[in-house]
């Protein structure tokens, strides 16, 4: 069975109008025309993609999924004809998608990806999605995105067409706000035994070099809360409700930013980050200058 891409157009406009009235609108067609079309392309997929509320529509979970698809499909064949029309040099933005990971510090993420906003002669459309490791991972392998930033290294299964390249590592900092800092500046590190802290939740690489420093050090802070998002943690930390890590090499910016202190480094720990990409998007401008972006941040990349 060939897949007919105006039966998926027509799905397409009325998944993102959000009703069959306002694709047919866009479409300058009839409303019978574009349900009649949509109906062909579910009898051809096998699978109702859209369901009737109230005046519009709802997609079901196959539709989700033929909906990113369609996403996807119909932007590259945009790009295509860009390219084409003008003799290899895009004239528009190139969609570059990039999954960013939970628990990976935004302050360094962004210090990764903001090179590829400033390429000359390529002009990037950045569109960057935020979840768990794991669900981002799946996305990719579905060809969903094109570059994955995580703070774990990800297990890549033999014959997978991913690679995992490790883009450096950071010393841990912890950092809080000034009337908290002051109460255990003195006698740091052993100053953390009952301290107020703020804690990466227990999927993060981040918290379990803690835990296992804190063990081993004989050290029992005091747990008053636990973050998926790292720019959450700091905006409480802000707050003095407690001490929270963060990598040390954006310990200046996030003092700056939230107006917290560096009570110090914690010696011995360093947490590592990677990127998650298919080999051949190496060569990609656009991932190219995000590979760079990290060689100079923490040195040579593996």
């Amino acid at each position: 069975m060939d897949l007919n891409y105006q039966y998926l157009r027509y799905f397409w406009t009325v998944a993102r109008e959000g009703s069959v009235t306002a694709a047919a609108k866009r479409l300058h067609l009839a409303p019978s025309t574009v349900s009649a079309q949509v109906r062909l392309l579910q009898e051809e997929l096998g699978h109702p993609l859209l369901e009737r509320t109230g005046r519009g529509m709802l997609l079901t979970e196959h539709g989700e999924v033929v909906l990113r698809y369609a996403d996807d499909i119909f932007a590259l064949g945009e790009e295509l004809l860009d390219v084409i029309r003008s003799d290899g040099r895009p004239r528009h933005a190139y969609r570059l998608k990039v999954g960013v990971a939970t628990n990976l510090p935004k302050t360094v993420a962004l210090r990764l990806l903001s090179p590829c906003l400033s390429l000359p002669d390529f002009p990037v459309h950045l569109v960057v999605s935020e979840d768990h490791a794991e669900p981002l991972i799946g996305a990719m392998s579905v060809h969903h995105l094109d570059l994955v930033l995580v703070d774990k290294a990800v297990a890549i299964g033999v014959g997978s067409q991913l690679e995992s390249v490790r883009l450096g590592a950071s010393g841990v900092s912890l950092m809080a706000a000034p009337a908290v800092a002051a109460r255990h500046l003195v006698d740091f590190p052993r100053s953390l035994d009952g301290a107020p802290m703020l804690l990466p939740d227990s999927g993060s690489a981040m918290r379990r070099l803690l835990e296992i420093y804190f063990a081993d050090a004989e050290l029992r802070p005091h747990v008053v809360a636990e973050f998926a998002d790292s720019a959450l943690m700091k905006a409480f930390g802000r707050t003095g409700r407690g001490i929270f890590p963060v990598p040390s090499l954006v310990a200046d910016e996030v003092a700056q930013e939230y107006g917290v202190v560096e009570l110090g480094q914690i010696e011995g720990l360093a947490e590592t980050f990677y990127a998650v990409l298919v080999p051949g998007r190496r060569a990609n401008p656009a991932v190219s200058a995000i590979l760079t972006s990290a060689r100079q941040i923490f040195g040579s990349i593996e």
